[in-house]
């Protein structure tokens, strides 16, 4: 099917100014990386969102799903079919004795949960505090900081699978893992999720969640385009301290560079390219690989063409 076509299907449902063609994915990755996606829609409602899996669906249209960018790597020939961000901002809170619930759509910030949390005294979500993204992406990779981990904290999880069937899943059938679950290796389409908190005192979740952003901005690239740590840690290695001891730190290819503050960090120093970057990744997993025979796992997802 040719895009003209997709366009004409498109229009059925969606105002032209919210269909953007040959949109670059730069613009939507923390990276600031990325060719164009043919199509690009952002989705903030159930409606919108089953009508594109029935399109992509009986047309044969590729169909990606992201959130905030904030773990992606789009290559420079970007991604063909239509591309959605779902923008679900549902966020509820509601008492039940001594638990808190939190009801989030998942395209919800994980930093507007967090101020909700310091608002309401709540505690348990302070190791998010100064975790990019949304909240569908970090219930997909079962994100984790400062020893907590949002499969810690999920009670149920609202998706939709590409046949249009909504589904609410259980933490535990939501097979949490390190950096993994069961969004990860399907097809299924995060819709909300419930936390569950407690009450806590506010000046102890102020301090900690100071803390944390403390050590974030003493310890980590944030004033550069990134996608955070690149690879998972080992179950007996620590990855940026492998990368430093191979000497690796300030190792760039073209604008993509081995960060000196954090090994762990690609940044994008100007005007990186994906195959910048996938270049000195294969350089770092095979240096890494050549001095402690250890294979590195990459954490970022990579999307698109070459």
């Amino acid at each position: 099917m040719i895009n003209t076509e997709i366009y004409n299907l498109l229009l059925k449902q969606f105002d032209k100014n919210n269909i953007l063609i040959d949109e670059p994915m730069k613009k939507h990755t923390s990276f600031k990386i990325g060719g164009p996606a043919d199509f690009y829609i952002k989705i903030n409602n159930i409606d919108n969102l089953k009508f594109i899996i029935n399109l992509c669906s009986e047309n044969n249209i590729p169909l990606t799903v992201i959130g905030n960018g904030t773990n992606l790597l789009v290559k420079d020939k970007g991604i063909r079919g239509i591309v959605i961000k779902i923008d679900f901002k549902e966020l509820v809170v509601e008492n039940d004795n001594e638990d808190i619930k939190i009801i989030a759509g998942s395209g919800v910030l994980l930093s507007e949960i967090s101020k909700l949390c310091l608002n309401n005294e709540l505690t348990g979500f302070e190791f998010a505090n100064g975790i990019p993204g949304t909240v569908g992406g970090a219930v997909k990779m079962n994100a984790g900081a400062f020893g907590g981990e949002m499969k810690d904290i999920i009670n149920k999880t609202t998706c939709i699978d590409l046949n249009g069937n909504i589904k609410i899943l259980t933490n535990e059938e939501q097979q949490f893992s390190y950096r993994n679950s069961i969004f990860s290796n399907n097809n299924y389409i995060i819709l909300q999720t419930e936390i569950i908190l407690k009450k806590g005192k506010l000046e102890e979740i102020k301090d900690k969640m100071q803390q944390i952003s403390k050590t974030r901005k003493e310890k980590q690239p944030i004033n550069f385009p990134s996608a955070g740590s690149v690879f998972k840690r080992g179950k007996d290695f620590i990855t940026a301290k492998l990368i430093d001891d191979c000497g690796l730190k300030g190792y760039s290819i073209g604008d993509a560079e081995v960060s000196n503050l954090h090994a762990g960090f690609i940044i994008n120093k100007k005007n990186a390219t994906a195959q910048d970057v996938l270049k000195l990744i294969d350089y770092i997993k095979q240096t890494v690989y050549e001095k402690y025979k250890v294979q590195l796992e990459l954490e970022i997802i990579v999307l698109g063409e070459n």
